[in-house]
């Protein structure tokens, strides 16, 4: 059965799950204060046309980054985010690059590429691909990241460090440590009650509800994420379309309000639900 399970995850294509997710993220309209087809949400240096050239120029990098996680699969888990880590920063380049030095996808980049990287090494120790085991994978890469890159730098020189030192938030380090849990336990357990684009917008307001998303703090401080979180969490509890999605949109805009940790978090689970569900993509 092992080995059965092994064949049958070798022809899932996550780097091609990652790619798609990106894609769907962007696409996915109305989308409060992101850039989508309709407008370009806080954003005052991006737009969807921005948007396509980085997912191009990344793209081709996932399957590096898998192929990476094969070619290094017997080698300790702890350090394997050292090797991975050449290509990503090869990867960010390709984006700004691509973007002319805007940050499109640097989140998404982190995110994925280590799902992807994850993937592979499942793949070269001849394991089953699973939702499960692929946040497994991420949070033994990653543990201790968040103490060494975090907690363990005497002054904060980043944003993320930053924060970190005031208000204890651990961002993208912290979800890929816990092996997504934000998804895991706020989106995962909830994909099938929404069917369409209407899954992919209750899946994004779950998480700005759940997610102490870095991108807001960044942008309007605590009281920032505090007025998503709870716009969001209103939403959900008296229900909601497109219109009330379109004037949500208005208000983070007014505000300045990006969630954009959540809509990176929003393509890692749609990769974990395709994964989970089973579906096969192929590059």
């Amino acid at each position: 059965m092992a080995g059965l399970l092994a064949t049958e995850s070798a022809v899932i294509s996550v780097p091609a799950m990652a790619a798609r997710a990106l894609r769907l993220e962007l696409d996915l309209t109305p989308k409060p204060g992101l850039v989508d087809r309709a407008n370009n949400g806080s954003h005052q240096d991006m737009d969807h046309a921005l948007f396509l050239r980085s997912i191009a120029a990344i793209t081709p990098w996932f399957s590096v980054f898998e192929q990476a996680g094969r070619e290094h699969a017997h080698k300790a888990a702890g350090v394997q985010l050292r090797l991975l880590r050449p290509a990503g920063i090869a990867c960010e380049q390709a984006m700004f690059a691509a973007t002319g030095g805007v940050n499109t996808h640097k989140g998404g980049i982190f995110s994925l590429g280590l799902l992807c990287f994850a993937a592979g090494r499942l793949q070269g120790q001849r394991r089953p691909l699973q939702a499960e085991t692929l946040c497994r994978q991420v949070s033994e890469i990653c543990r201790g990241l968040v103490a060494r890159e975090l907690a363990a730098r005497p002054q904060a020189v980043t944003a993320g460090e930053k924060q970190f030192l005031e208000y204890g938030l651990t961002g993208a380090r912290g979800e890929a440590e816990q092996g997504f849990a934000t998804v895991r336990r706020a989106v995962l357990p909830f994909w099938h009650q929404e069917q369409g684009e209407r899954r992919l917008q209750h899946a994004l307001l779950r998480l700005m509800a759940a997610n102490p998303d870095s991108n807001l703090v960044s942008r309007g401080g605590i009281a920032g994420l505090r007025y998503v979180q709870d716009y969001a969490a209103t939403l959900l509890a008296v229900g909601w379309d497109n219109d009330a999605l379109s004037e949500m949109d208005r208000a983070l805009m007014a505000r300045r309000l990006s969630p954009g940790g959540s809509a990176d978090l929003l393509a890692v689970a749609w990769v974990l639900a395709a994964v989970q569900d089973g579906s096969v993509q192929r590059p």
